[in-house]
């Protein structure tokens, strides 16, 4: 009998299109060594173009599927995304509180979408500061997620270094900084931490299709921590990854293509 790859959890909501949410969520994972699986916390209408629609799910259907995946199988890593409403935010910090010590959880505090659609709802922000926060073992806002969630108003390099530090003093034990929002032409990651501060950086892709960059990242730190690298390593991978899916990111439909989560096999395939 094979042995079954570590088991990674994804909290989020659904991307019709394929490029964001629970979709680059799973291929994240599978493409990063392991063994994905999913709560669906809202199902969204969604192309290229940007959302046409989302539905948040009834909290009962969230907390079976949460409980029918923790259960049975078993979790050594879970990743959140949209969590649409103040009221689904304190939900899933509930469920997580229940997840055996040592879990660790890596938050993605989805605000809005590649396409500038709002997926949080403006009191929803408060409760992610309040309520997950604290819960995370990797917080990863970008810059335009980042002074929300930590309630701080960027103005300035310094602002950001401030809105670290709050978050961690609210609880969150390690906290990168995505540069993606940034401009130059190096994309810098800075990671917040035991007390070190980290800069992951590579160089900036020459290529728009970049949906689904954060959700892809995110997961991919969620499931190499569930491979047993700490936190620092983790997020090097992972950075490693996405940038090479973001210069492999293709067109589709008529906006905003995905980045290629299989790009790692595509090149192999053409050796």
């Amino acid at each position: 009998m094979n042995a079954a790859p570590p088991r990674v959890l994804t909290v989020a909501g659904s991307d019709s299109g394929g490029g964001a949410g629970i979709q680059a969520d799973l291929k994240s994972m599978l493409a990063n060594g392991v063994h994905g699986m999913s709560v669906l916390t809202a199902i969204t209408a969604q192309n290229s173009l940007g959302v046409q629609g989302a539905w948040e799910l009834p909290e009962e259907q969230v907390v079976a599927q949460f409980r029918s995946v923790v259960d049975d199988i078993g979790v050594d890593a879970v990743k959140t995304g949209m969590l649409a409403s103040a009221s689904m935010v304190r939900l899933v910090a509930g469920l997580l509180r229940t997840l055996p010590d040592g879990v660790p959880v890596v938050v993605d505090p989805v605000s809005v979408s590649k396409h500038g659609d709002a997926l949080l709802a403006e009191d929803a922000m408060v409760a992610v500061r309040e309520e997950i926060v604290p819960l995370a073992t990797v917080l990863t806002p970008n810059l335009t997620e980042l002074g929300p969630v930590a309630g701080v108003e960027l103005r300035s390099v310094e602002d950001r270094e401030l809105a670290a530090k709050v978050l961690l003093d609210a609880g969150a034990t390690w906290v990168l900084v995505k540069g993606g929002h940034d401009t130059g032409p190096l994309a810098v990651d800075v990671l917040h931490g035991d007390g070190v501060r980290l800069e992951f950086s590579a160089p900036r892709a020459d290529n728009r299709h970049t949906h689904g960059t954060g959700c892809s990242l995110a997961s991919a730190i969620a499931s190499y921590l569930a491979r047993g690298y700490d936190v620092p390593a983790a997020v090097g991978a992972a950075k490693d990854y996405v940038s090479g899916a973001v210069a492999a990111g293709f067109a589709l439909g008529g906006g905003i293509g995905p980045v290629d989560h299989a790009w790692k096999f595509r090149n192999r395939s053409a050796e």
